[in-house]
């Protein structure tokens, strides 16, 4: 029995439906190979074509070119740049003798939905998965994609890790997933940009930095699994991670110079030492008391690493989370992920894509001991402001303060002009000090914030106190 062929074209290799393709330049490369096969006679050979097409209204963006044909039944083409944008169809077409481009030619495989536009990975644990659960109004739209798991594109929507028909049989979410971040920050840059957003999944649940060791880590060889997929490039990362790098004092400190030794091998395998990261400052850990104390130190000091990795490293960055809510005790809900989401975006509008807009957050620059109506004070001045310090948290004790004696007593706290903030001590200061902001695991729900953008302010860790002279 022969077997069956079908007239025309077949595309082999190339783009798929729903495949977004990282621009460079404001353009991207469109290369198709495949076979074709034709029965009856013919005056000359078969000519394969390919286009671009935009969907919206039919109109060509690359018009017919003519394909290399080589072998029996082979051939290959580069549709050279295709502008950003879309979304976009691609056509290949079989002429034959009469049967012309411009004369019913017959048919050949299609592509449909694809974007020319920027690519961004996803990576972390849990809260990057995607754990949020409850209603939420976050629906997918066209020129938002993600490369799911099961090794195909498709239109991005909740949930974006879930484990259907994967490929990566080693490390894979053991749990149906929620909601994400993710969507929100697509559906921004993409109205805000004119730019299609494809995403690339390099998360999960509990994963510890260890896990994206460079060619060793589970999850970097999935991450560079799935770039394979993705065409090997792309725009930026975006990183929630670091409540499993919690559970001891040397993980704690050590995951600063762990994080940069990370973004040192993303540099290098995506061949961009500028590629911006986007990160998350850690949240909340809802614990008993007990519990909690022995957790505290371990989350103020990531948070603190955290915080430090965006002042010291080129292109990351970093915005906070302390004011996302929560549908359990340690992943953000759907309302606190559109918070997140949002936050990412305009970290990306203004810093990667050159928009003219605030995004930073209130950030400690200096603490210096001070007298404040000749009583012990230290004053906080924090850069990143774009309004006024606002303190809506009148019984909230979101500082803490310590020196060579122990413990440096609070005994309330006032903003000093638009960017300081005043402690006021219960003693004088007893050599050396250091100050401490929302550092505990569960810190204080309400924290200083800009009156321009209502960001509230970074937590830090061990920030140390100038000395008055």
């Amino acid at each position: 029995m022969t077997e069956w062929k079908q007239l025309g074209v077949r595309i082999e290799r190339g783009p798929s439906n729903w495949q977004i393709l990282q621009q460079r330049g404001g353009a991207a490369d469109i290369r198709l190979a495949g076979s074709w096969h034709f029965e009856g006679e013919t005056n000359g050979r078969p000519e394969v074509y390919g286009r671009v097409v935009n969907e919206n209204d039919g109109t060509e963006t690359v018009g017919w070119t003519a394909c290399r044909m080589f072998g029996d039944d082979k051939w290959e083409v580069e549709l050279r740049d295709v502008p950003a944008g879309g979304l976009y169809r691609i056509e290949t077409c079989l002429a034959v003798d009469e049967h012309t481009v411009a004369n019913w030619p017959y048919r050949g495989d299609i592509v449909h939905h694809v974007g020319v536009g920027d690519l961004w990975i996803i990576a972390g644990q849990s809260n990057a998965a995607g754990y949020g659960r409850g209603p939420f109004h976050d629906p997918p739209e066209m020129g938002v994609h993600v490369l799911r798991d099961n090794g195909s594109w498709d239109l991005a929507s909740h949930p974006f890790n879930e484990s259907t028909g994967t490929i990566y049989w080693n490390v894979y979410e053991v749990c149906n997933t929620g909601h994400s971040p993710f969507l929100a920050f697509g559906r921004m840059v993409r109205r805000e940009t004119g730019y299609p957003v494809g995403f690339v999944m390099g998360a999960q649940g509990g994963a510890p930095l260890k896990d994206w060791a460079p060619n060793r880590g589970l999850l970097d060889i999935k991450l560079r699994r799935a770039l394979a997929l993705a065409g090997g490039q792309a725009r930026g990362v975006l990183w929630y991670q670091g409540e499993s790098d919690t559970g001891t004092e040397e993980e704690a400190w050590t995951y600063g110079a762990r994080f940069a030794a990370l973004v040192g091998s993303w540099r290098e395998l995506l061949g961009d030492p500028a590629l911006p990261v986007l990160t998350v400052q850690l949240n909340r850990y809802y614990q008993s008391p007990e519990e909690a104390f022995a957790w505290n130190r371990k989350w103020g000091v990531v948070r603190e690493m955290q915080r430090r990795a965006a002042e010291e490293l080129a292109n990351v960055y970093v915005v906070p989370s302390l004011d996302c809510p929560f549908s359990d005790q340690i992943h953000s809900g759907p309302a606190g992920n559109m918070l997140l989401g949002e936050r990412l975006a305009r970290t990306a509008l203004g810093a990667v894509y050159g928009k003219r807009l605030h995004f930073k957050a209130p950030n400690v620059a200096e603490a210096v001991e001070i007298s404040a109506e000749g009583e012990p004070a230290i004053r906080l001045r924090f850069d990143g402001v774009a309004g006024t310090l606002v303190n809506i948290g009148l019984r909230e004790r979101p500082f803490r303060a310590e020196d060579e004696a122990g413990e440096l007593g609070i005994a309330n706290w006032t903003v000093e002009g638009t960017s300081s903030v005043v402690l006021h001590l219960e003693r004088k200061i007893v050599g050396k000090s250091e100050v401490h902001g929302a550092a505990e695991v569960d810190p204080s729900a309400v924290l200083p914030l800009d009156s321009a953008t209502f960001l509230p302010m970074l937590a830090f860790y061990g920030v140390q106190v100038q000395q008055k002279n």
